[in-house]
């Protein structure tokens, strides 16, 4: 079992950065891979990116590629998305997602375990 835990979220002008953290519980942290999703008000949850087991092999949605950077540091069993030049478009409830395939997966039925989710506003 692994609970995921997030947090970073908050209120942020266009252009701004925010860095958002998943905490995750148990040993085996490391065998998983990690996704972030997103959620917005009246949307289906969307991929936003991951990162393989070995972290040698991350995925972008096309959306926030060049933006996002998805890393991990399993010493301290959590998974980190770095946002750069958010837009407001990039509103939404973020979540983090662990799965125990491994892999850097854009599926959301891949995911084994969820976490609870931190808002992030972009204001215009």
């Amino acid at each position: 079992q692994v609970q995921l835990v997030e947090s970073g979220g908050g209120l942020v002008q266009a252009g701004g950065s925010l860095r958002l953290s998943c905490a995750a519980s148990g040993r085996t942290f490391s065998r998983y891979g990690m996704g972030w999703f997103r959620q917005a008000p009246g949307k289906e949850r969307e991929f936003v990116a991951a990162i393989s087991v070995s972290g040698g092999s991350t995925d972008y949605a096309t959306s926030v590629k060049g933006r996002f950077t998805i890393s991990t540091d399993n010493a301290k069993n959590t998974v980190y998305l770095q946002m750069n030049s958010l837009k407001p478009e990039d509103t939404a409830v973020y979540y983090c997602a662990a799965d125990q395939g491994g892999i850097a997966t854009r599926l959301k039925s891949w995911y084994d375990y969820w976490g609870q989710g931190t808002q992030v506003t972009v204001s215009s």
